[in-house]
């Protein structure tokens, strides 16, 4: 006879069952480390709420925010880079650019749109940070080109959002010849008398700085955003100096004169509108 009765134990999830499935719905601020909801960060812009660190954000978002209910009309989507040098690193050109097509769902790193923007009719381009950094070869140079073209062409002020790690260097000289070819058209919109402003965003670096992000009636910057030509490693040892706290950021530009404002994500649009209105009357 068994001198005790096992009873059957209740039911108890594995470990994997137990654990609480959060992956994905919290996440941690590059600058200050703060642990933030997904959903609290995205209802505030991609900007952290205890820090006002201001995360990047993908054009299509951007444009979405900048655009009257968030509709625009897309143009040039049909261009796409070649491999002019064979280019290969530790991967070839051609294999970039597939992941980087795959991973974003554009064609390349700028979107260029049309709309409204506080019933205004303008153009904006956005630069895609998570394509290749943002960086600009023929087909970011001859889409931002073609946009400032259109502009002139319906007279509609132009806005361009800057976010890039400079030139292509997959591309070589290719991509450095959009600097001059965008620039010379910038001036052909200028003698038309139409307004161009650029906002410049983290990070907006080589030769995006040294040419249309720097070229604008008037320079705007998110908070904390760097920007600068070099970076500030290659610059320290390049003059074996240290550089001064901040260096390279928008409230260091603006307060030494390289910039017109710095203005906060949230406030950007109303911003943009009232600096419209001042230039077009």
């Amino acid at each position: 006879m068994a001198w005790f009765n096992r009873e059957k134990p209740p039911w108890k999830p594995d470990e994997g069952e137990r654990r609480v499935r959060t992956e994905g719905l919290w996440l941690k601020c590059g600058h200050c480390g703060q642990i933030i909801w997904r959903k609290a960060l995205e209802d505030n812009l991609q900007v952290c709420p205890k820090c006002d660190h201001h995360e990047r954000l993908s054009a299509r978002l951007r444009l979405a925010l900048l655009f009257d209910e968030g509709r625009f009309e897309e143009f040039d989507q049909e261009l796409v880079s070649t491999d002019p040098l064979q280019f290969v690193d530790s991967k070839k050109y051609t294999e970039r650019l597939f992941s980087a097509r795959e991973s974003t769902g554009l064609r390349d790193a700028v979107l260029s749109a049309g709309g409204s923007l506080k019933g205004r009719s303008v153009h904006i381009c956005a630069l895609e940070p998570n394509f290749i950094g943002g960086s600009m070869g023929a087909v970011v140079g001859e889409t931002i080109t073609r946009a400032i073209e259109r502009s002139t062409e319906r007279k509609w002020p132009l806005i361009i959002v800057s976010a890039s790690g400079g030139a292509r260097m997959q591309e070589g000289a290719v991509s450095l010849m959009q600097l001059a070819k965008i620039s010379a058209a910038l001036m052909r919109l200028d003698e038309a008398g139409i307004p161009y402003i650029s906002v410049l965003t983290n990070p907006t670096t080589g030769g995006v700085t040294a040419s249309f992000a720097m070229l604008g009636d008037l320079n705007l910057a998110e908070p904390g955003a760097l920007i600068g030509f070099a970076g500030p490693r290659v610059i320290e040892q390049t003059i074996r100096q240290k550089l001064p706290d901040g260096f390279q950021t928008s409230e260091f530009l603006l307060k030494h004169g390289f910039l017109d404002a710095v203005v906060k994500r949230a406030e950007m649009k109303d911003y943009l509108a009232g600096a419209l209105d001042f230039f077009v009357r």
